[in-house]
């Protein structure tokens, strides 16, 4: 009696089906999983997942309640004559809701993977959900993904409890090689079922090899083709291509710009987030704003709202006349609309994708492709990087990673250019040279800017305005060098920099006792009624007997004394005690920094040194929020003048 094979074609053809089937409700159910953050996902995930816990005998068994001829899917499918149980359909079905789980899974820990920023950078460059699935989500996946279909497969392969039970085992028609192996077993022919097991062997490693050397071929063959290529060559820094090189690095030229369409962003939002509520309202034009504050201050996810990743309570956020969201309106506009340019802090590069790719996937593709080349062409001549458009993101330097992003949310020409501290994880040459790729880039665009980070001497070069973020509020904003040299309360101080401050208290109209520094200082400026501190930055005193020129004004003059010191590159930090000698190395008052150079000479001079707090560099803070006053910038700017 000859051998039927058809169990082989059988089982081949129903995995194959069921495992087209689970690939596309799985991949499907899962990203849906991924966005899903109700209640009821713990209990939606348990049911999903169910038939890869539960004995096969009971799936088929609730399978055949559902699908039998007294089920109620079974009733229904009656009424139009066709029928399921004990059918090839019967055991695709069975293969399939075994399968499932299996890919589910897979593919939900495949996207779970992905940095989430990544998927934030496509939306704000204008794809769509649909786009960000099908150009982001499933190609990052795609090792996952082919994990799951190859693990759906075998499952589907070797299904024997539920195809059994729902499809049973009609020769020609529903026996499969499991069922063919167990009723050959059963029978007592040993032979048969050896012959079965080994097509289940020699198809089982067949798939696994083909599926590996498919996916890891690819990658091998552009990493070999890249190592041939050698390393990596910079452009000359020096060639700038601007359309005016010799513009200097001031905002000057954008400030003096008379653009056709003024740029305006108004921002006025409120958001309970976690410890604090961010209560934010302020306007941008042109030129860059700088969100300086301490880490958790809300800078971040005030960017985040205005692009839309976020959503805030209440509030609205309009730029160049364009409401992008009003909670009174019920406006929300969608990510891919706002026409936001966004820098992430880890820049969020596409590694699936070349860099010309990269920088080509904001671009509208209403223009032509010679256009869109075009457009890239000039970007990567923008930032310096012509040559390198066929690498990818992990070929490429941390630096060059961050102006392939720069070039990216250029490219897409939007109206304002968000960027979260995009300079954090570069070293410091990296940094200098990128910050001022940054600012003659930020110079010629004619956007607004918003610029976040904690480091105030980067916000300051940066950005020609400021607004200071301390848990949630703005607690300061305007000019630069009026938050720094105007700053009323304690924490906008500290947050720019000052770090020596003493408790305060009036004596008289124009004297004040500084009680953590022991002494009694001179004022020029009227004390506001509820002083708290009173502060001096750490270059803004003066050491007697170090110049030929000696100061007009002799009042706050102390004798000081050494307790320990610190060094940098250029500078020294001197901890120093006033009107006693020190007895830790924890005892002193202030904090004077100077260059290396003073330092040599002053070490020469006996103690104890003589030191001045000027009248005008003491700054009165207070305890609470406030406003600078422009009456008194101007009253203390002339003084100073």
């Amino acid at each position: 009696m000859s051998l039927d094979f058809s169990p082989i074609w059988i089982s081949l053809k129903t995995a194959a089906f069921a495992t087209l089937i689970a690939f596309f409700t799985g991949a499907i159910a899962a990203r849906w999983m991924f966005k899903y953050r109700g209640k009821a996902k713990g209990l939606i995930d348990g049911i999903f997942t169910a038939p890869l816990v539960l004995p096969p005998t009971v799936v088929g068994f609730f399978l055949l309640l559902l699908l039998g001829k007294h089920g109620p899917i079974g009733r229904l499918l009656r009424l139009f004559d066709v029928t399921i149980v004990f059918t090839w359909y019967a055991a695709v079905i069975a293969a399939t809701v075994v399968a499932f789980p299996l890919m589910y899974k897979t593919a939900l820990g495949a996207f779970q993977q992905i940095d989430r920023n990544l998927l934030s950078s496509a939306r704000t460059l204008g794809a769509t959900e649909w786009e960000v699935f099908w150009r982001v989500l499933l190609p990052l996946a795609r090792p996952g993904l082919i994990a799951g279909v190859l693990l759906a497969f075998a499952r589907a392969l070797g299904e024997f409890g539920a195809t059994l039970m729902l499809a049973g085992s009609i020769p020609g028609r529903t026996q499969t090689i499991p069922i063919a192996i167990f009723f050959a077993a059963e029978s007592g022919d040993m032979a048969e079922a050896f012959l079965w097991v080994g097509a289940m062997l020699g198809l089982s490693l067949t798939i696994v090899i083909a599926v590996n050397h498919w996916n890891d071929h690819p990658e091998r063959k552009r990493v070999r083709r890249k190592a041939r290529e050698g390393h990596l060559t910079l452009v000359d820094e020096s060639l700038l291509p601007w359309d005016h090189p010799i513009t200097p690095l001031t905002w000057e030229y954008k400030r003096n710009s008379v653009l056709p369409n003024p740029i305006e962003l108004i921002v006025d939002i409120e958001k309970q987030l976690p410890g604090f509520k961010l209560n934010v309202s302020f306007s941008s034009n042109q030129l860059p704003l700088g969100l300086l504050g301490g880490s958790g201050a809300g800078k971040s996810f005030i960017l985040r709202c205005i692009a839309g990743l976020e959503t805030p309570d209440r509030g609205c956020i309009i730029l160049n006349g364009r409401v992008l969201f009003d909670s009174r309106r019920n406006i929300n506009l969608p990510i891919r609309d706002r026409r936001i340019g966004f820098l992430f802090q880890n820049y969020a590069l596409f590694p699936h994708l070349t860099v010309a790719q990269n920088i080509a996937f904001g671009i509208r593709k209403t223009l032509s492709p010679n256009a869109i080349a075009q457009r890239v062409q000039k970007q990567l001549l923008a930032v310096q990087l012509q040559g390198l458009g066929d690498r990818y993101p992990q070929e490429l330097s941390g630096g060059q990673q961050q102006r392939v992003a720069l070039a990216r949310a250029l490219a897409s020409e939007p109206d304002i250019l968000l960027l979260d501290e995009p300079f954090s994880a570069l070293d410091t040459y990296l940094r200098d040279q990128l910050e001022k790729l940054l600012r003659l880039s930020l110079t010629h665009f004619p956007g607004a800017t918003l610029f976040v980070s904690h480091n105030l001497e980067e916000a300051y070069r940066i950005c020609p305005n400021l607004l200071i973020v301390d848990e949630g509020k703005i607690i300061a904003q305007g000019p630069k060098q009026d938050i720094f040299d105007f700053p009323q309360t304690f924490r906008v101080a500290q947050l720019t920099g000052c770090k020596n401050f003493s408790r305060a208290l009036p004596k008289s109209e124009n004297t004040i006792t500084a009680l953590d520094w022991g002494c009694t200082l001179k004022v020029n400026e009227p004390i506001p009624p509820d002083l708290a501190h009173v502060g001096i930055r750490a270059h803004h005193l003066w050491f007697l007997g170090l110049n030929d020129v000696q100061p007009k004004n002799s009042d706050n003059i102390f004798p000081c004394w050494l307790t320990t010191i610190s060094e940098t590159q250029h500078r020294m930090t001197l901890y120093l005690k006033l009107n006693s000698a020190p007895t830790s190395p924890f005892d002193y008052h202030l904090q004077v920094e100077v260059f290396k150079n003073k330092w040599y000479r002053l070490r020469e001079l006996p103690q104890p040194w003589q030191i001045q707090l000027h009248p005008l560099r003491l700054m009165l803070l207070q305890n609470s929020s406030g406003t600078i006053s422009l009456e008194y910038k101007a009253s203390h700017s002339s003084r100073m003048t």
